[in-house]
């Protein structure tokens, strides 16, 4: 059994960080949104994304930091540790194999919470009014309005890069597990 005074190092603390951004990653990508989705009627569907987004979005964005604040550096030869914390990510020797992956787990969240989430609101709150003027909802059948049209396009597109910019992200996290493997 861990004794408390193991909380005092590193190591605890970055495969906590860790663990907490890939497992609410694959949850709200995966399991999470996907349940909503089916169960929730669109309206609500959308209120419940809309309120968790930037909560998700500012995870994805701080626990990169913490990780690369938290990197305990490989073990040596004689089970000590090599250069820790940001100065061990920002070492020559860990470009690729941690650098790279938390920057970019870092970057995809802060793109996703600064600009491409709330753009994509913001476009939601458009088709909201456009729906409205036009008495038909976003996504009924065709035909819609030139108006419509152009704002469910600039949706999907926004929708889109968000998903994908994600995928980006959880990618990043799965390369990182095995630089992690190797470390601890």
């Amino acid at each position: 059994m861990p004794e408390l005074s193991t909380f005092a190092h590193l190591p605890p603390w970055h495969l906590l960080s860790y663990g907490t951004l890939l497992g609410s990653t694959i949850f709200q990508s995966f399991i999470g949104g996907v349940i909503a989705f089916r169960s929730l009627p669109r309206p609500q569907f959308a209120t419940l994304q809309t309120a968790t987004f930037p909560v998700f979005f500012t995870m994805q964005t701080i626990l990169p930091t913490i990780m690369a604040l938290t990197f305990p550096g490989a073990r040596t030869a004689i089970g000590t540790r090599d250069v820790s914390g940001l100065s061990g990510v920002m070492h020559v020797t860990n470009r690729w194999a941690i650098l790279i992956p938390i920057a970019t787990m870092f970057i995809t969240g802060l793109a996703n919470l600064v600009y491409i989430g709330p753009e994509t609101t913001r476009v939601m709150r458009l088709r909201k009014h456009q729906e409205t003027r036009d008495g038909k909802k976003a996504y009924d059948a065709a035909p819609h309005s030139e108006a419509m049209q152009k704002l469910n396009s600039q949706f999907s597109i926004l929708h889109g890069i968000s998903s994908m910019t994600n995928l980006i992200g959880l990618g990043a996290m799965i390369w990182y597990a095995g630089s992690l493997v190797e470390i601890l």
